[in-house]
């Protein structure tokens, strides 16, 4: 059976970068191959410091934000601290959600160490999907397959995460991206970015959770420990909430009876360190669910809830992902900006009729790209 690596970032906190991973890892296995995930922890490239070495760093880094008063990041950096033993137990249980259904390799690459047989060790590498080409977070090398033959070079539904690229990273962006004969996005900005860039077509192809169907998402879902009995209104915010989004949660939840379930605050440390399959769970019982999130907003599609989708607060534009998937099922009413003057009950009068046709039109497309890309096999 031939084999396919998979590198995509590999986070243990972030529940659509898991979900992402192990919907490629079930699409392509579907497909006939054997897949696995190749780890990259890039932060072993990183020197040993010492404790002052590294307050000095900290120190320095929060001056330079405070100059530029930049402070979503230094609030992000305070919380990390008080929250610690929260955070750390959130990814212990993605940890174990990771072990019982992705398949990683029991070795780690970084930018400095590559093994020499790598390239031989697989017949295709698959980069995607998720944020791989993000200048601000990844931006390596790595996701880019470098280090791999350009017939072996396949990217799957590859995100950039934002709509522009900074002029620092043009040049290796070029050729990096030049040098992959399979090219697939999972925005219409990033199909554009390429465009400019190279002068090449890369087809926008669906975020990878859309590959599989409800009833396999089911499967591997668990019913939080700590899910309300009651009937519930979910939020999964990865920004803050805007007042007037607070206010309209607040007020459908007291009208309609309904509890409300924060399932990213760290005021419930219950909920949150819920893993992958308990989040699926939470969204698919939800009575409607109010969310920034692209993946919060995938899984309410598949799982027909009725949902509102807010503009992520934050200090770089991450509208583009919503955007294409909005735009490609025809939901732009489910926008928090077009629905908030409805009446309430319009709120839960979602329609997703339409939808299957899409989905199934969507999926063959992606099907199609990942047969001819891995059949190359000069």
């Amino acid at each position: 059976m031939r084999k396919v690596g998979i590198v995509t970032i590999v986070g243990y906190h972030n529940y659509g970068n898991r979900l992402q991973n192990y919907a490629s890892q079930e699409t392509i296995r579907g497909l006939g191959y054997d897949v696995e995930t190749i780890v990259c922890n890039r932060g072993l490239d990183r020197p040993k410091e010492s404790w002052h070495q590294i307050s000095i760093r900290k120190l320095r880094t929060f001056r330079k934000l405070l100059q530029k008063k930049d402070y979503e990041p230094i609030k992000k950096k305070i919380t990390d601290v008080f929250y610690r033993s929260i955070i750390q137990e959130r990814e212990k249980s993605f940890r174990l959600f990771t072990q019982s259904h992705i398949h990683e390799t029991d070795f780690c690459i970084t930018d400095q160490c590559i093994p020499d047989n790598l390239p031989e060790r697989y017949d295709f590498f698959v980069t995607g999907s998720d944020q791989v080409w993000n200048p601000a977070f990844a931006g390596s090398p790595i996701y880019f397959l470098t280090f791999a033959p350009a017939h072996k070079k396949i990217a799957y539904a590859a995100s950039f995460g934002v709509s522009n690229l900074p002029e620092s990273c043009l040049e290796n962006y070029r050729k990096w991206i030049s040098e992959i004969p399979y090219l697939s996005v999972r925005e219409q900005a990033g199909a554009d970015i390429i465009k400019e860039l190279t002068g090449r077509d890369a087809v926008v192809l669906v975020d990878p959770t859309l590959m599989l169907p409800k009833s396999k998402w089911l499967s591997i879902s668990k019913s939080g420990a700590h899910k309300p009995s009651k009937p519930y209104l979910l939020t999964y915010f990865l920004g803050p909430i805007a007042d007037d989004v607070k206010n309209k949660i607040k007020d459908i939840a007291f009208r309609n009876t309904l509890e409300v379930v924060h399932l990213a605050s760290f005021r419930d440390k219950r909920i949150y360190t819920a893993d992958p399959a308990e989040f699926l769970d939470y969204i698919n019982s939800a009575e409607i669910v109010f969310t920034d999130s692209f993946h919060g907003t995938v899984f309410s599609i598949l799982f027909e809830k009725p949902f509102v989708v807010c503009d992520r607060i934050s200090r770089v534009a991450m509208h583009s992902r919503i955007d294409t998937i909005l735009s490609k099922f025809e939901l732009e009413s489910r926008r928090w900006q077009n629905i908030k003057t409805h009446q309430e009950g319009h709120f839960f009068e979602a329609d997703f009729s339409h939808v299957p046709p899409i989905l199934e039109l969507e999926r063959k497309k992606a099907i199609d790209f990942l047969i001819v890309a891995l059949s190359d096999s000069r």
